[in-house]
């Protein structure tokens, strides 16, 4: 090497050692902590508080992938263990009209579904979440609430947690787990949209206190489960809306009827074999809807029932219940879902000459 050579060697040096001092100047050079040395102490745990610059200016450790355990996978561990835990108690039920869901109810082989899924066949075929296939036969249905009670033999059944809904908040997520279609077992997730809804079904009986879920359901899907992240069941999932403009299904609104009611009404079917307290007003007269008038038309009364002492006969309009315009069946149904047994209302009723008149009745308890 040169002269030359090794002057410029020799200054190269000499700047590399300037840079290095300058950048450790005032401040030492950070070192790599492992993962037990981030983990404070107890004692650090309840008595330091992170300042905002230093939030703000942490990193995650190079060896922890970003979002591991993070929420999403926390999430999905819940839903992964929700499934396992309550899918065993949810069953098909098969009957000669079709196919429908069911929650194991008890440990004696009893299932609380839906009224109208069981409709009007009294012995059935029952498939468990392992594909154990049994008979079972009606314990009792009650249409006033759409619930009813089938009972299987043979079958090792795993009984469902029934949660109170009283305590329900809505945004609470939940899963239906049931058999959409024939589908076994399927999961769908949504969150409660709304608490103490009353809505008809198409036979026109009026259900009260409902809850409004998103979680998608579909044929196949009533008499299952909606369960909260506890894996509780919190409601049997019941029907959708209609969409009064495509006629079809509304996406995203789908109702189930309260677990607090389903295991009520159950328990009674199981144990008295009818439902013994409804905890529903009745009024005591058949209803109809008649083309061009403005009122539900009355077309039986119940012999001895509220109406009957009331003397509100049969052929006239009901146009008012509790202050409240009836123009329709369904309407009527929905105000009375929302009354209760022993209350005093009014009702105005229309007779065919067009005259009309105002009863003072006291509603009964609509019988099991």
């Amino acid at each position: 090497m040169g002269v030359l050579d090794r002057r410029r060697a020799l200054a190269a040096a000499m700047l590399l050692a300037l840079v290095c001092a300058a950048c450790g100047s005032n401040q030492e050079s950070p070192t790599p902590s492992t993962a037990a040395e981030a983990i404070p102490s107890p004692a650090e745990s309840q008595t330091a508080t992170p300042s905002p610059s230093a939030a703000a200016t942490a990193t995650p450790a190079a060896n922890q992938p970003v979002g591991a355990a993070g929420p999403a996978t926390t999430l999905e561990q819940a839903y992964e263990a929700i499934v396992r835990n309550v899918g065993p108690s949810v069953v098909l039920i098969e009957t000669s009209e079709g196919l429908g869901s069911g929650v194991v109810l008890d440990d004696r082989g009893d299932v609380v579904t839906n009224a109208h899924v069981v409709g009007t066949s009294k012995t059935f075929h029952v498939v468990t979440a392992t594909g154990q296939r049994v008979s079972a036969t009606l314990v009792g249905s009650f249409p006033g609430d759409d619930i009813a009670v089938v009972h299987t033999t043979g079958a090792k059944l795993v009984p469902a947690t029934f949660a109170n809904s009283d305590q329900l908040k809505v945004g609470q997520i939940v899963l239906a787990i049931g058999n959409p279609l024939g589908l076994q077992s399927s999961v769908t997730d949504g969150i409660i949209s709304a608490l103490g809804r009353t809505v008809t079904e198409d036979n026109g009986a009026a259900l009260p206190g409902v809850i409004q879920t998103s979680a998608p359901i579909n044929p196949g899907n009533s008499g299952g489960a909606l369960v909260d992240l506890s894996g509780d069941v919190i409601g049997i999932p019941t029907l959708t809306a209609t969409d009064p403009q495509l006629g079809g299904a509304a996406v995203g609104i789908g109702f189930a009827i309260p677990s607090n009611i389903a295991k009520d009404i159950g328990t009674q079917l199981v144990d008295s074999g009818k439902v013994v307290h409804s905890h529903r007003a009745y009024l005591g007269v058949r209803l109809a809807n008649a083309s061009g008038v403005n009122g539900a038309l009355v077309y039986s009364v119940d012999p001895g029932g509220p109406a009957a002492k009331a003397g509100i006969p049969a052929g006239v309009l009901i146009t008012k219940l509790a202050g409240q315009p009836t123009p329709d069946q369904p309407t009527l149904a929905t105000i009375l879902a929302q009354l209760d047994p022993g209350q005093q209302v009014d009702v105005t009723i229309e007779r065919s000459d067009g005259s009309t008149e105002t009863k003072r009745v006291t509603l009964g308890e609509l019988p099991g």
